[in-house]
């Protein structure tokens, strides 16, 4: 187990780090979960009941990345978004951090896929940490912003998770086993990270029990299963995943709220990892967060991994007024918990 927070802790005259600019992408492909279930039936030979999936996950649709459409290519998409409303150019970047649980090859790092997309030049290399890698890449580039070893950064993410998605279970076990897979979505996004003379990024909390890093995720792929499509799709234990960010993403919250002074009120929108609905209105019961903070996507765009909380991000950024403040809570496997608190400069 390892904890560790940090806090904005610095003199009010020295310049922050802020959130400049926001982008994200979707694929145009719209997948019910009637649609979903209807072809899992139809590979399978399962006796899987109909609505089943919406009912247990409440996901009516999912967007799909289209054939030739990769987790690049939804990242760069949302990148020049990004860069636009930051009133910038990709020459302007020095950093450019790819952070997702997707990548496009095993090697090299997607970042330069993305780069060479662009035209940028900066120094670029990939981030992931399962759900929470673009909050992960965020964090990272804060630092080494604050540390003067960049400028200005892009930070950007493409979730394809829909195709580890295993619609041809071979029994009743083994569909439960990838049951959580069902939820996924597709989706790119973006921030922009830049010196601000006030508000920005105030704090950032972090816990992590690696001790259950086993409990879900895609084994192939590394040295321990290079090869064979049975490692290809997402599995895991989501009732375990379930009771472990219950038993620990109350003090998570807890503890953000005492370094900072700040209650539920002080938001003015609160983004949450968003896995199934179910989870979702568990998670407004156990902290007291207020329904009417959070911005709610998993109906219609499901689980979309790493590009969740950016995505949310966008659907907000232009209603947001300087010294409107938003708390990011990022959960991922591993298992890892992140929050982020922002104010708009």
């Amino acid at each position: 187990m390892g904890i560790h927070s940090t806090c904005a802790d610095r003199p009010a005259a020295a310049p922050g780090v802020g959130i400049t600019g926001v982008g994200a992408a979707l694929p145009e492909r719209i997948v019910d979960s009637e649609q979903l279930r209807r072809t899992v039936v139809a590979r399978s030979g399962l006796p899987v009941p109909p609505r089943m999936i919406e009912r247990a996950t409440g996901v009516r649709t999912r967007r799909v990345a289209a054939d030739g459409e990769y987790a690049s290519t939804l990242a760069v998409r949302a990148a020049r978004t990004a860069l636009e409303r930051a009133g910038l150019a990709p020459p302007d970047i020095d950093l450019l951090l790819f952070a997702s649980a997707t990548r496009d090859v095993a090697e090299p790092a997607t970042a330069h896929i993305v780069q060479h997309a662009l035209g940028s030049r900066a120094h670029a290399l990939d981030v992931t940490n399962a759900c929470n890698s673009f909050v992960g890449g965020i964090d990272l580039a804060r630092g080494m912003l604050l540390a003067g070893r960049a400028h200005r950064a892009l930070v950007v993410t493409g979730e394809t998770p829909s195709r580890a998605v295993q619609h041809a279970p071979a029994d009743l076990d083994r569909f439960r086993e990838v049951f959580a897979g069902y939820t996924f979505g597709d989706a790119g996004a973006a921030v922009v990270l830049e010196p601000v003379p006030g508000g920005g990024i105030l704090d950032i909390g972090t816990e992590t029990r690696s001790e259950h890093w086993d409990v879900g995720g895609i084994p192939g792929g590394g040295s321990r299963h290079p090869r064979g499509d049975e490692y290809t799709w997402f599995r895991g234990d989501g009732a375990e995943l379930r009771d472990v960010f219950e038993k620990v993403g109350t003090s998570v919250l807890d503890r953000m709220r005492h370094r900072t002074g700040l209650e539920w009120q002080d938001f003015r929108h609160i983004l949450v990892h968003q896995v199934t609905l179910p989870y979702l209105e568990r998670f407004v019961e156990l902290t007291g967060v207020p329904r009417d903070r959070l911005v709610v996507t998993v109906p219609e765009l499901g689980n979309l991994a790493s590009a969740t909380l950016g995505v949310q991000l966008d659907l907000i950024h232009d209603r947001l007024e300087p010294g409107d403040r938003v708390l990011l809570v990022g959960l991922g496997g591993g298992v890892s918990l992140m929050t982020m608190v922002w104010e708009q400069a």
